[in-house]
């Protein structure tokens, strides 16, 4: 009987041994979960504070360069403006030897039957502006280029009110760039190039005494210079110190020294446009 006892205490104490066991399992299992759902809510708000980190810095990084490259384009306009100045500068101050050569590749010199004048090219591929007067009534035309070659040209049409034509000939040419003649400003220097009295490809050298004078035909469009222009100059470009034509010689007044005329470059525009029937000149 004594050792049925002490059987009975050991299995007591071995299964409150036992339950004390899974009480501690069930109870550190719980710790566990418990831990781990810990470590997942804190990895999860530390990966949402490092991606909001991460993006806030991006954002602030993306806005300061975007700062950065304003401010640098400005700083760029601005140094743009600046060279555009000293350009200016140093044509008005320095010879006009460089933008006449290149000029001059653009200039060509029309004979007909008839008369004489000069043209440039407007386009790369032959188009040419001249004179109403220079080919009227001729029933050839002919163009000198400056590389001294004779060709036929095509009249596309004219526009005797403003006293503009516009030729054609085959071929590929350097052409010279029309200016904005809305910029112009009196007392601004220009050129004149021409054809005058049979002297292929001369220049003379002005300035813009006046701007919108009114012509023959009662338009508000010339531009007023003391260029000295002759017969042979009319049709040829008046252009500024960058090389842009900004009118095209037209007339001078008789008996009087160094007052000639040139159709302002935006209305040359509107009529070459108009004669073509096409947006040929922007």
């Amino acid at each position: 009987m004594e050792h049925k006892h002490h059987r009975n205490i050991l299995y007591a104490i071995v299964f409150i041994l036992l339950i004390l066991q899974i009480f501690s399992f069930v109870n550190i299992s719980s710790q566990v979960s418990k831990v781990h759902s810990d470590v997942v809510l804190l990895n999860n708000s530390l990966t949402g504070y490092i991606d909001e980190q991460i993006d806030l810095q991006a954002e602030q990084t993306q806005s300061s360069f975007s700062q950065i490259s304003q401010e640098l384009i400005v700083q760029q306009e601005k140094q743009n403006d600046i060279n555009l100045q000293l350009q200016d500068l140093k044509a008005e101050s320095q010879d006009f030897s460089l933008v006449i050569e290149q000029s001059l590749r653009g200039v060509v010199s029309i004979a007909t039957d008839k008369s004489s004048g000069t043209g440039f090219l407007v386009t790369d591929n032959g188009y040419i502006v001249t004179n109403h007067h220079v080919i009227d009534g001729g029933s050839r035309i002919q163009v000198l280029t400056y590389d001294r070659k004779v060709l036929d040209a095509a009249l596309i049409g004219s526009d005797p009110t403003r006293d503009v034509a516009v030729l054609k000939i085959s071929g590929s040419y350097d052409s010279l760039e029309l200016a904005d003649s809305d910029d112009l400003q009196v007392g601004k220097k220009v050129i004149a190039i021409g054809n005058p009295l049979g002297l292929s490809f001369s220049v003379t050298e002005g300035i813009i005494s006046a701007i919108d004078r009114t012509g023959p035909n009662g338009f508000s469009e010339y531009i007023q210079t003391d260029v000295s222009l002759n017969p042979g100059n009319s049709g040829g470009p008046l252009i500024d110190t960058k090389g842009n034509v900004v009118g095209v010689n037209n007339f001078k007044v008789g008996n009087a020294e160094n007052l000639g005329f040139a159709l302002e470059s935006e209305s040359v525009k509107k009529v070459v446009n108009s004669i073509t029937n096409t947006t040929l000149l922007n």
